[in-house]
Formats: structure tokens, sequence, C-alpha cells
């Protein structure tokens, strides 16, 4: 086995352990609720620090991996992320688990920031297509396993470990990463501690204070500092263009086709991930179904994504990003329009397998020409800022998204309501069913909106492809 291969496999390993640890706890969450003897606003934390983390630290540790090593910052991330692992299944209540979770999402960010620079660094940029398919392969795997392992681990022997697990696969991962993955091509420059901290408070605002105002409702508090984080922000982005050790290259964003896909990025997040979380309101609230059974609906789509990235990637490689991207964006858009066909009396388990497959086929095409687009693009000395830019990125589509459906659904139902729905602590009875599905396809037509403005800025960005950027350089 080559030495790129054994690379590309531990990364794509802490990758999957990475994203399952983001979805995970979705379907342990009555049982973590309900042992630690807490309620549904203090656990819901348990899945929303390790969001907020990995959005807020991975533009910085990205920045890390290029001043200090990025295989060095990739292997002490793994290293965080098995303890903080084995340190949250012993949780004795329910803040202690909180607060690992925010050194697991730590680690999660740690190895999220450097996994994609990491793949540019050890791959041509002529062969980018194929591996980053792998990586977007490693990533729907850990969501796909992260609510069927979640669920059946959680039966079975218990919510603690869902956190175990991690432990003895990562150690094997570990010890093969430290002896292939090495730190080369390391930055000579001071690190900008000015820029990570604008740019992690302006973010760690924005993103706190919106998923407070969506579950909480909105607060003179609230969108005040959200405003602050946007001001913050500006201010990085003003102070960036003035310096030489920028935390972010901005001279990136001159290329059309790096600006454009990461835009594209963007609202593909912020509609994609929507989606996902509409429907699982849906299955569980209206339908009634248990989150396993639900996630088993939703399954065939993370299979198909798991498949066919890689040859998606290779496919991008001989023909282009923006052909096979955009293509993508028109699957996610097809598999809104299925799922916009539910309703009260027209539950069909055929439409939502239908409609996951689309998004599958979507994930598989759009994610490994898109990510390969911005890498293949962007100065080697800075794929560790880039890369950490791009998931900071989806990360905070992410989570808007979650605030826009928490939104959406609280106009219709209480918000304490929505909240228990979501994580499958509870269905809806009587006559709020009519007016939550009314709620569901208005989240969904704008999800639909946001899919679209993604297609146009990935068809925008031009016809490039890795062989054309590889013969200019």
């Amino acid at each position: 086995m080559k030495k790129e291969s054994w690379i590309l496999a531990v990364v794509v390993i802490a990758v999957i352990m990475t994203a399952l640890d983001s979805s995970v706890v979705l379907l342990a969450f009555p049982d973590i609720t309900q042992t630690l003897n807490t309620n549904v606003s203090s656990s819901i934390w348990t899945i929303l620090v390790y969001m907020i983390v990995t959005v807020v630290a991975t533009t910085q540790l990205g920045k890390v991996g290029d001043i200090y090593g990025r295989g060095r910052t990739f292997n002490a991330g793994f290293l965080v992320f098995i303890v903080a692992s084995a340190i949250c299944g012993a949780a004795p209540d329910i803040w202690f688990l909180v607060g690992f979770r925010i050194l697991q999402g730590f680690g999660a960010a740690m190895i999220l920031a450097n996994s994609g620079a990491i793949i540019a660094d050890t791959f041509p940029k002529g062969r980018l297509g194929r591996p980053y398919g792998y990586l977007s392969s490693g990533w729907g795997a850990g969501n796909l396993l992260g609510i069927v392992v979640g669920g059946f681990l959680t039966t079975l022997a218990g919510w603690r470990y869902i956190f175990y697990i991690n432990v003895p696969i990562g150690i094997v991962a570990f010890i093969i990463g430290l002896k292939f993955i090495k730190s080369t091509g390391t930055l000579q420059r001071k690190f900008d501690f000015t820029g990570m901290i604008l740019l992690g408070a302006g973010l760690l605002l924005i993103t706190f204070d919106s998923l407070s105002a969506a579950s909480q409702g909105v607060s003179f508090i609230d969108a005040a500092l959200i405003i602050v984080g946007i001001l913050l922000l500006v201010l990085f982005l003003y102070k960036e263009k003035k310096k030489k050790n920028a935390l972010i290259d901005l001279s990136v964003f001159r290329k059309r086709i790096v600006a454009f896909s990461l835009l594209a990025a963007f609202f593909l997040a912020i509609g994609a991930f929507a989606i996902l979380f509409v429907i699982t309101l849906y299955l569980q609230g209206i339908v009634g179904l248990s989150p396993l059974n639900a996630a088993l609906l939703l399954a065939p789509g993370a299979v198909i994504g798991l498949l066919l990235s890689p040859s998606m990637g290779r496919l991008s490689d001989k023909i282009g990003f923006r052909a096979v991207a955009t293509a993508g964006v028109v699957f996610f858009m097809l598999s809104i329009i299925a799922y916009l066909t539910l309703n009260i009396d027209n539950f069909s388990p055929l439409t939502v397998i239908i409609a996951s497959i689309l998004s599958g086929f979507g994930t598989a095409m759009f994610y490994p020409s898109n990510n390969a687009a911005v890498m293949s693009n962007s100065s080697s000395r800075y794929h560790g800022s880039m890369n950490g830019l791009l998931r900071t990125l989806q990360s905070t589509g992410g989570l808007l998204s979650y605030v826009v459906v928490l939104y959406i659904s609280s106009v219709v139902v209480p918000r304490s309501v929505a909240y228990q729905v979501f994580v499958g602590t509870s269905h809806l009875l009587g006559g709020l069913t009519s007016s939550f599905v009314d709620g569901i396809h208005i989240a969904l037509l704008g999800s639909l909106v946001l899919v679209i403005i993604a297609g146009l800025m990935s068809f925008a960005r031009g016809n490039y492809s890795n062989r054309k950027t590889r013969r200019k350089s």
C-alpha cells in the first residue's frame, strides 16, 4: 500500500469520526436527557456546542497548520478528539458532558481544518478530484453511521458507548497517522493573533446569539450582539487587507473560481442542511416515526453519496469543476421539489427514499468537485487556512439552517415543542399538525431559493478543471 494511500485512509477515518460525532448524539438525545436527569433546553447544548466550536475554530486552526505544520496539527487534534471522547463517555452530569463536547469539538476542528490541506499537499493538482471524493464519502459515511450507530448503540449498550467506540478505532488510526502524516512546507511567519480574535469573536457572537434567538425568541441583547459580531467580521476583513501575515489570504478572492466556489458552498450548506432538519421534523412530528426509523428512510441518500463521490470527483478532473458541481446542485433542487409533495394525507415512504437518493447524487457531484476547485486554485502555502475557511463557511451555513428551521417552526408551534419534535422526544397532535406542515413547506421553499442561489454561484465560477490548473501552474 502506497504512502499516499495510507495518508488518505487515515484522513478519511478521522473525517468519518468527526462527522459521526456531529450527528451521533441526536439519536441518543432522549436517553442522555433521561439518564443524566436534565431537561431538553440543557441537553440540547451537547449538540450545539460541538457545532459552534467547529464553526469558530476551523479557519484559525487551518492557519495554525500552515505555520506550525499541518501533519503535526492534524495528529494533535486526533489525540485531543480521542481523549475527549473517552471523558465524554464517563460524564457524570450534563454540564460535564457539554464541557468536554467543547474539547471534542476543538479536536474535530483541528482535524477538519487540516484534512483537506493534507490531501492537497499529498496528491498532484490534476488528481485532486478522486481523493476529495473519498473525503466527501467519509463525511457522508460519518453522518450515516452517526444516525444508525447512535440508535443501535444507545438501544443495546447505552449512550456512553457512542463516545467510547471512538477510542479503539481512533488509537489505531492515530498511530498510523504519526507514521505517515508529516509536517512539511510550514510558513516562517508570525501568527495573526488580532485576526484570530476578531474572526473568532465575530463568528461566536453571530452563531451563539442566532441560536439563542431562534430557541428563546429575539431579544434586544441577542440582536445587538449579532450586529456587533457582523461589525467585528467587517473589521477583520478591513485589517486583513493590510497584513502580511494575514489569517486568510484575501488575494485568492480575486480568482473568480475560488470566490464563487466558496459562495456556492456557503449557500448550499444553508439550504441543504435545512432540508434534513425539516424532513426530520416532518417524519417525527407529523408521521410519528421514531428517530431511527426516520433515519433509515433518509439513509439511501447517504449511501449514494458514499459510493459515488470518488467517481464523481474523478469525473470533475476530466470534464471540469463547473459541470459536475452545478449538476449536483440541480439534483438537490429536484430533491426539494420531491419533498414538497409530502403533506398530512400524502405520506409516501417511496417519495422520501427517492428524494433522499436525489440528494445523494447532489452530494456526490457537488462536494468533491467544489472542494477540489477551491484547493487546486489556492497557493500551497495557504492550503490550511483555505481549507479551514471552506469548512467554516460550510459549518456556518449548517448552523444558520438550524436557526432558520427553528424560526419557521416556532411561527406555527411553540419553540419548546419545536425543540422536542426535532430531537425526537415528542410529536404533534391535533390542530397543530396542519399548521406545522404549512411551516415545513415554507421552510422547504426557502431552502429551494438558497439552493438555486448556490447553483447560480456554481455556474458563475467558470469552466475550469484540475488538468487546466496543472498546465497553468
